[in-house]
């Protein structure tokens, strides 16, 4: 292999790196910055947490729009949902019983499904999606923060307030920091990923499919098989569906904001196929309230079939 992709590669396994440390710097500052002020717990997890989770792919798709990487930008988002969804509740399926809450299940899901189902609307109608839409997909996002947030006061966890583990000068400087670690790791990952997609030969909708989605999905398979062995079997679901809500429609709804993204014809196929994923991934749930090994070896397997469908397509 060449030195100058190896070098490539080499940055954007640093890249990577930056984007996940950052991602933690960032939830751990803010986090403590929300205790300080009061705010609940439940409430920083609905929002500051969430957030966090999706800060790598919002970075690498908000990074790409500017640059003008538009195929990067969608790609990222598509194959972060499906390696969502396919992998880390596959994954963890395969480990042990994944059981659905009823709020999740009847509320948090078939709206995942809605807002994926609208934006193959939106990308079919146009082969693109506007400034306009992206405006409404932000606008959808507060309307739904507002409604976790409204809903979360009423819980019996509303005024549990986690004890602040920094101090304001430190939870200040790892906000900093981690927001410099996002913006640097999105800016070395969509350099490196478009470098190597000319290198190679490849296009950049199947380095943002493949290469890019998994290493930015990294903090939520993470985050998930760290609640798995807790035992925390539900969170493994709020996660995934928090995750995929989040890029939808704050990653893809302010990179469409800040610059329209044409979006290529080929890539119809991958947007049809997250949106059954996704559909399956309700009927899964729907079913019996819960994931076990025979749902985890399908998802699991699709997400095999998908990766060499899109690696032979190119």
């Amino acid at each position: 292999m060449d030195a100058s992709i190896i070098i490539q590669f080499i940055l954007l396994i640093v890249g990577f790196v930056f984007l996940i440390k950052g991602s933690d710097f960032f939830v751990d500052g803010a986090s403590s910055v929300a205790s300080l002020l009061k705010i609940p717990t439940i409430i920083v997890g609905l929002t500051i947490v969430a957030f966090g989770t999706s800060a790598p792919e919002a970075a690498v798709s908000i990074t790409s729009s500017l640059a003008g990487s538009n195929a990067m930008a969608v790609s990222n988002v598509i194959g972060s949902n499906l390696f969502n969804i396919l992998m880390v509740i596959g994954i963890c399926a395969l480990l042990g019983d994944l059981l659905m809450e009823k709020s999740v299940l009847n509320k948090d899901l078939p709206f995942l499904v809605g807002i994926t189902l609208l934006l193959a609307i939106f990308i079919i109608l146009g082969w693109n999606i506007a400034n306009v839409e992206g405006i409404i997909l932000l606008l959808i996002l507060i309307a739904y923060i507002y409604y976790l947030v409204k809903n979360a006061r009423k819980s019996k966890d509303a005024n549990v307030v986690e004890k602040a583990k920094l101090t304001p000068l430190k939870s200040a400087i790892f906000i900093i920091v981690g927001l410099a670690g996002i913006v640097v790791g999105g800016d070395l990952v969509v350099n490196s990923a478009s470098n190597i997609a000319i290198a190679l030969g490849m296009s950049e909708t199947l380095v943002g499919l493949t290469i890019v989605a998994i290493g930015t999905s990294l903090p939520e398979l993470v985050t998930s098989l760290t609640a798995l062995k807790k035992g925390e079997n539900q969170l493994v679901i709020g996660n995934v569906i928090g995750s995929n809500i989040f890029n939808i429609l704050f990653v893809l709804g302010a990179s469409s904001a800040i610059s329209q993204i044409p979006i290529d014809q080929s890539m119809l196929t991958d947007v049809l196929i997250m949106v059954g994923v996704t559909i399956l991934c309700f009927i899964f749930g729907k079913t019996q309230e819960k994931y076990d090994k025979k749902e985890g070896i399908i998802l699991v397997s699709i997400f095999v079939i998908y990766m060499a469908f899109a690696i032979l397509r190119n």
